[in-house]
C-alpha cells in the first residue's frame, strides 16, 4: 500500500544524525555516530520515510549477502507518526527489493518486538518457536 501525503518513501539511507534521531526517538537503543555510519554503509538495502517537513520519520534496512541470507533491521517509526502506514510501506518495499534483486528462495529473518509482530505476521513471517534456538551475544 503506497504512503499517503504528506509522507514520502525513498530508497536511500538517512544521514547519520537522522539514523540516530529516529532510532532513539522511537525507543530503540542509542548508537554512536561510528556505529550509525557503519550500519548505513553495511546495508544491502535501505528505506526511509520523510515527513511533512522533509525530515526522516521512519526507516528500515536489510543486512544481507545478496545471495540468500537477509536480515531486516532497524524497522522503526517515530511515535507521533505511527499508525500512518509507514512501517508497512517500508517493510513491503524492502521485501519487494529482495524479491526483485535476490535469487529465488532467499532466507529472510528479523527480530520481532511485540509491537511489530502483527505487521510481520501480516506479511507472512512466522514465529519459529521451539523449532529454532535463537542466540544473542552483545559485545
Amino acid at each position: 500500500m503506497p504512503l499517503r501525503s504528506p509522507y514520502q518513501l525513498v530508497a536511500t539511507p538517512p544521514t547519520v544524525d537522522d539514523y540516530i534521531r529516529v532510532r532513539t526517538g522511537s525507543g530503540l537503543s542509542h548508537r554512536t555516530p561510528e556505529q550509525a555510519a557503519a550500519a548505513i554503509a553495511g546495508s544491502w538495502s535501505f528505506r526511509q520515510v520523510l515527513g511533512p517537513d522533509g525530515q526522516a520519520v521512519g526507516m528500515g534496512r536489510i543486512i544481507g549477502d545478496g545471495g540468500w541470507y537477509f536480515l531486516i533491521a532497524d524497522m522503526t517509526t517515530l511515535p507521533e507518526h505511527q499508525r500512518c502506514g509507514i512501517g508497512g510501506a517500508v517493510l513491503d518495499s524492502l521485501l519487494d527489493d529482495i524479491r526483485t534483486r535476490a535469487p529465488r528462495g532467499a532466507y529472510v529473518s528479523l527480530t520481532a518486538d511485540p509491537p511489530g509482530r502483527r505487521l510481520y505476521e501480516s506479511r507472512g513471517f512466522t514465529d519459529l518457536g521451539a523449532s529454532a534456538d535463537a542466540m544473542l551475544l552483545y559485545t
